[in-house]
């Protein structure tokens, strides 16, 4: 599993932003920002759709302040499924989105969920990080996956100094 100084892996990916589906190399995209970045089990399910993303919609302009160059959530879906799931929250202009349909970069970072015992195959752990420059300053793991606690936005924003 990642952990707190450990580079970004090399791996391309797709992103939703500014409602367009684009592929980048997610270390490379990294490099000379300060992102934040929280993944979520799924979009519309329950605790991502009622309560991770719109705490981090409502958020941007708190991490803007901060010095934040842009908030990135990814989720272990496809990018069609992602960009109407950020029309539903009006977040487009907000959030970026990165499908990671296959699990790549979940896999690469070491933070697989097995929701297979829900039918829902595999997934990526709900946690968020504050990114420097391509560097992981900042991990906040959830223990459970219906949790929603020390990866929330308010959680994440009081540690980023």
């Amino acid at each position: 599993m990642i952990k707190t100084n450990d580079e970004l892996p090399s791996i391309s990916v797709k992103i939703i932003k500014n409602n367009d589906i684009k592929e980048i190399n997610f270390k490379e995209y990294a490099n000379y920002k300060k992102l934040v970045i929280f993944a979520v089990p799924g979009a519309f399910t329950p605790t991502c759709n009622n309560s991770h993303l719109p705490h981090f919609v409502s958020q941007v302009d708190a991490f803007k302040k901060k010095g934040v160059d842009e908030i990135i959530c990814l989720a272990v879906n496809d990018a069609f499924v992602l960009k109407v799931w950020a029309t539903h929250h009006k977040a487009e202009n907000k959030v970026i989105f990165m499908a990671d349909g296959n699990a790549d970069v979940t896999r690469a970072l070491g933070m697989i969920l097995d929701a297979t015992p829900f039918g829902m195959g595999v997934r990526s752990q709900r946690y968020s990080m504050y990114i420097d420059n391509g560097i992981i300053r900042l991990l906040n793991v959830e223990t459970s996956s219906g949790a929603c606690i020390v990866s929330d936005a308010s959680a994440l924003l009081s540690q980023i100094s």
